[in-house]
């Protein structure tokens, strides 16, 4: 589901979506492409946090460089509320300080005031406005 509750994401809608497929095509055989996946007692995933490397040719929603993952996140709406989302990001940010990125970053829309909460508190900064988005970066 999307962040609104709405439109079922399977994989297979994932690569068909233009829009979404630069985040899943071929994933996991690009060099940067990483994620955290959480479930519950080994059952259905209740949420993920992603990140990939965007090139200037080929950028994501919320690209700033080459040399700075781009994040995902996704929290089941069963798992909403609960404290997942803030539990994940921390694990990426980790993820990123290890691996010696300079900085994430992001794409929130506008109306997802609970992810934009999120991101803030975690110390993301809005750096830039592409449509009804914006980009927010952290500085590791």
């Amino acid at each position: 589901m999307d962040w609104r509750g709405t439109g079922e994401w399977t994989w297979e809608r994932a690569i068909a979506d233009a829009h979404v497929s630069r985040y899943a095509a071929q994933w996991g055989h690009r060099a940067g492409d990483g994620g955290v996946l959480a479930r519950h007692d080994g059952g259905a995933a209740q949420g993920a946090v992603w990140w990939r490397l965007f090139t200037a040719d080929a950028p994501g929603y919320g690209f700033v460089a080459e040399d700075v993952p781009e994040l995902g996140l996704a929290v089941s709406l069963e798992s909403r509320g609960r404290g997942l989302g803030p539990r994940l990001l921390r694990a990426a940010i980790a993820h990123a300080r290890e691996s010696g990125h300079p900085a994430l970053s992001l794409s929130v829309e506008d109306g997802n005031e609970a992810a934009r909460r999120i991101y803030e508190s975690a110390g993301f900064v809005v750096m830039g406005r592409e449509g009804s988005s914006d980009t927010m970066v952290l500085a590791l």
